[in-house]
């Protein structure tokens, strides 16, 4: 039977919004999102359990409607929108959009009143209904064949409304839900109730009479102070029944059959859940739901089959010849702590034909000619997300050569905002194939196995093998395409996939750990954190506070001692980090100071512990490097992340203490190499902006920030003060990153007026920066994009966004994304021509991390010299800029050593 599913659209994203804490939800462009993404939570969850065939969501168009005509007061007293809510139902309506999901607003009419009319209408037609709403007012159109969802806690839970379920907890069947509402009030309408009046008496008295018109009819008889208090408050009874009563003849410009579920909008989902950062509610999207129409035009059609011993070679040279293409997939044993697992079985994908090569019990002839292949530069692969593949091909003794695209990387140059690259999306999204991994026999003629056809689970990874490969080799061709320009495809080439590698004995590497003094300083950080624990307590005269709990710390901080309320959330008072700095920094009082320090402690603890977790049976930590995660072009480090290590504080300082130099096949190596870039992000600001002024302060090497002062301050270098020097070095930063008047005041501690002049006068004097400020933004604003010296692109279409948080700071990334995206480019060409540096000298001595502008190396016992020279000159010689590229190194035993 056909089933109409109706939503009250702001009923249910206010409900979000209140549900889910607002601070734990906002994208890096700063839009709050927790009732966005809690109604479309519930959403996905209402379409997958009532499978309906027709759906439509009703919002209010505004708080101006018939009923507040009628009676001014309705609905008023409700606070005023959130800030944070501010913007939050136009980005449902952009789901819904992209869902193809019908949404209606009529204006002088409320939500419930569509909801009622779509009903009736749908009823006549003969369908289900079922209603999705937070609203009381709907029980009224629940009956047999109408069915109210009524969320209950959150967004995860409902009752499931029926005529007897209504009539067990109100006493009254549906139908006089709204007579008994007229008696009873209803405080979220601002519709009172008459006093005395509760909803056990109203319900005894409509099983006597029938209706509120009996009785009213019957008031007369109706005894007791309830009786009286009814006749007395009568025409506020009839009116609150009158406001209550929901429409069921609004004119709509929809019928039934245009609410029919249609399939969604594949690239429209990916563009507003990427915008939104909703990548794990996009996966549950997928995952839970199939569009009502197909997707796909059809799967990937793969014509190959498994390879019998001695067929190899001939395969190779018929389908994979030079100057041919051929895609690669490879099937791995389970990842060990130091790295990929060792690769069982390949699928191989040219222009015409698919293969399967089990490398088990491969044969010396069929080995050689996959080894020749694979060590071939000519002959052309393609893989999706590479590194990991070409490692558990070399622990197996197959080093790969020769790649000209990794699908994950192109795809991820082309739509760098994009929060997953997996190859089954990818496949959807650019060839309209699905990629059929079930074991479901595949069509006829699709796929010929020769081998092992009884045995169902070595067909199925054949199959599966054959299906992906054919799918990277088709999508690296449509990539190709996809690339913006040539500088785009320059990046890929001799940027990213070069890089592949570097990563790939990046992490094979790791790097050293003194395991024992890692275990002393977890045990430090955790008496530390017992002593700021007790420290605490005393501070109170309370050992029971649970000082991870928000809502006693709450009860401590804003009752117990009553301090100055800090911001408020639904959940009271917050007792976040910076809430809490600035408490202190304001009261100065003994236990925020030693709550401050024990979540220092436990930070720190963490820290030691998950890195004591991942030192592998060799010694080292083996962290993984991901391309594909920063917009800006940026590597992330992972499982452990070796980039978040704290290094201003001296607690930061010793667990880098705890990295060592340690030993390769050869035997012992000498010390730790650290080098990065000096102010590189200013030098980028310079090179970019064509300023004169900065351009001259880093030719003539004096200290940045002491000329920027002199200048700003219209004194000698030698008179600028230290505060000068910091605030004019807050400012040039923070600049970059789009940083504000009011944003510089707060942080430096001054009044906006103050920063304002401050800025002004900066700019006065460095005019050129202030022009490719402006230019820039002007320039993204035109194209939609911006680019890094390099060609990196970064997409920002909110910078036409209506919504002024969102276009202020899509405003913000404008500025800082060429800057920081650059920056990441030239340490990612430093890594690629100081690994060559160190190979072409034949050196044994190799680079081990990438630390945002630092590179960390192990230097062998005699080549520190030659490494230095090595790092100083490709690092120095990494990009052409207007000014030179400072770079500083520093040697030692431990990473703590080799600081400088």
């Amino acid at each position: 039977m056909s089933r109409l599913l109706l939503l009250d659209g702001h009923s249910l994203a206010y409900r979000a919004f209140y549900a889910l804490p607002v601070e734990n939800f906002s994208t890096t462009t700063g839009q709050s999102t927790n009732a966005v993404y809690g109604f479309t939570s519930m959403l996905i969850n209402v379409l997958r359990d009532e499978a309906p065939t027709h759906v439509a969501v009703a919002f209010d168009r505004s708080r101006q409607t018939f009923r507040t005509e009628q009676y001014a007061e309705y609905k008023a007293g409700r606070a005023s929108t959130p800030s944070e809510f501010v913007g939050q139902v136009d980005l449902v309506k952009e789901i819904l959009d992209a869902l193809r999901i019908v949404h209606v607003e009529v204006d002088g009419y409320e939500a419930d009143d569509i909801i009622a009319t779509l009903t009736s209408q749908a009823r006549a037609q003969g369908l289900e209904v079922v209603i999705l709403s937070g609203d009381r007012d709907a029980f009224q159109l629940v009956d047999e064949r109408t069915t109210l969802l009524y969320p209950v806690r959150g967004v995860s839970e409902t009752w499931r409304m029926t005529p007897d379920k209504i009539e067990e907890k109100y006493g009254v069947r549906p139908e006089r839900y709204s007579d008994l509402a007229a008696m009873v009030g209803e405080s979220s309408d601002n519709l009172p109730g008459v006093p005395g009046v509760g909803p056990k008496t109203a319900a005894k008295w409509l099983a006597l009479h029938g209706s509120l018109e009996g009785i009213v009819n019957a008031a007369d008889q109706l005894t007791g102070k309830a009786g009286q208090s009814l006749r007395d408050h009568l025409d506020q009874v009839l009116r609150n029944r009158r406001l209550n009563q929901l429409v069921a003849d609004v004119p709509l410009e929809v019928t039934i059959d245009d609410l029919e579920a249609r399939g969604w909008d594949r690239e429209e989902v990916h563009r507003v859940f990427d915008g939104l950062e909703f990548r794990v509610l996009r996966d549950r999207l997928f995952a839970t739901l199939e569009s009502a129409e197909t997707e796909a035009e059809e799967g990937i059609e793969v014509e190959g089959r498994a390879l019998a011993a001695g067929e190899v070679g001939p395969w190779l040279v018929q389908h994979a010849a030079a100057g041919t293409r051929t895609a690669i997939v490879v099937q791995a044993a389970p990842r060990t702590p130091i790295g990929p697992g060792e690769a069982l079985a390949v699928g191989l994908a040219g222009a015409e034909q698919a293969a399967f090569v089990e490398l088990v019990d491969l044969g010396p002839e069929d080995e050689a000619a996959l080894a020749g292949f694979l060590t071939d530069p000519t002959r052309e692969k393609v893989l999706h997300d590479a590194k990991g593949q070409i490692r558990s091909l070399e622990v197996r003794g197959l080093p790969v050569e020769g790649v000209v695209s990794d699908t994950a990387l192109a795809a991820y140059l082309v739509r760098p905002d994009q929060r997953s690259y997996d190859l089954a999306d990818l496949s959807l999204r650019y060839l309209k194939r699905e990629l059929r991994l079930d074991d479901e026999e595949p069509e006829q003629g699709q796929l010929e196995l020769s081998f092992g056809a009884d045995d169902a689970a070595e067909a199925a990874a054949a199959r599966s093998a054959m299906v992906h490969a054919r799918a990277v080799h088709d999508l690296s061709l449509a990539l190709d395409e996809e690339l913006a320009d040539e500088e785009e495809k320059t990046l890929l080439r001799d940027v990213e996939l070069p890089l592949v590698g570097v990563l790939r004995r990046m992490e094979t590497a790791g790097i050293a750990v003194d395991l024992p003094a890692l275990q002393r300083l977890e045990a430090q950080f955790a008496d530390a954190m017992t002593e700021a624990q007790q420290d605490a307590w005393d501070a109170i005269g309370d050992d029971t506070i649970n000082l991870g709990s928000p809502k006693q710390l709450q009860t401590v901080l804003f009752d117990t001692l009553a301090l100055p309320k800090t911001r408020r959330t639904k959940t009271g008072y917050t007792t976040d980090a910076d809430a809490l700095a600035g408490l202190y920094a304001q009261t100065e009082h003994p236990f925020l100071e030693a709550l401050l320090r024990h979540r220092d402690k436990a930070r720190l603890r963490i820290t030691a512990e998950g890195l004591i977790k991942s030192v592998a049976d060799d010694g080292r930590i083996h962290t993984t490097y991901q391309q594909t995660i920063a917009a800006t072009g940026r590597l992330s480090s992972t499982e452990p992340n070796l980039q978040n290590i704290p290094i201003r504080t001296e607690e930061g300082r010793r667990i880098r203490e705890i990295f060592v130099v340690g030993r390769d096949e050869q035997g012992e190596l000498e010390s730790l190499m650290s080098a990065d870039y000096s102010q590189i992000e200013m030098r980028i600001m310079a090179h970019l902006s064509g300023d004169e002024g900065l351009i001259e302060a880093f030719r003539t090497g004096e200290d940045l920030h002491r000329y920027v002062g002199s200048r700003v301050f219209g004194v000698q270098p030698e008179d600028v003060t230290l505060e000068m020097r910091s605030k004019v070095k807050a400012m040039s930063y923070g600049l970059a990153y789009g940083l504000s008047a009011f944003g510089l005041s707060k942080q430096l501690g001054i009044s906006t007026g103050e920063a304002k002049g401050l800025m002004d006068e900066y700019f006065e004097r460095f005019g050129g920066v202030r022009d490719y400020l402006r230019d820039v933004v002007a320039e993204a604003r035109r194209t939609g994009f911006t680019e890094t010296i390099l060609g990196r692109r970064r997409y920002l279409p909110d910078l036409l966004s209506d919504n002024r948080q969102r276009r202020e700071m899509a405003e913000r990334m404008a500025l800082n994304a060429p800057i920081q995206g650059s920056a990441a480019d030239l340490i990612k060409v430093a890594m690629l021509r100081t690994e060559r540096g160190l190979r072409d000298a034949g050196l044994r001595s190799r680079m081990l991390l990438q630390v945002h502008d630092e590179l960390v190396l192990e230097v062998a016992p005699g080549e520190q010299e030659q490494v230095e020279q090595i790092v100083r000159a490709e690092m120095g010689a990494a990009a052409d800029l207007r000014v030179p590229l400072d770079v500083s190194v520093g040697v030692g035993r431990t990473w703590h050593d080799a600081a400088h």
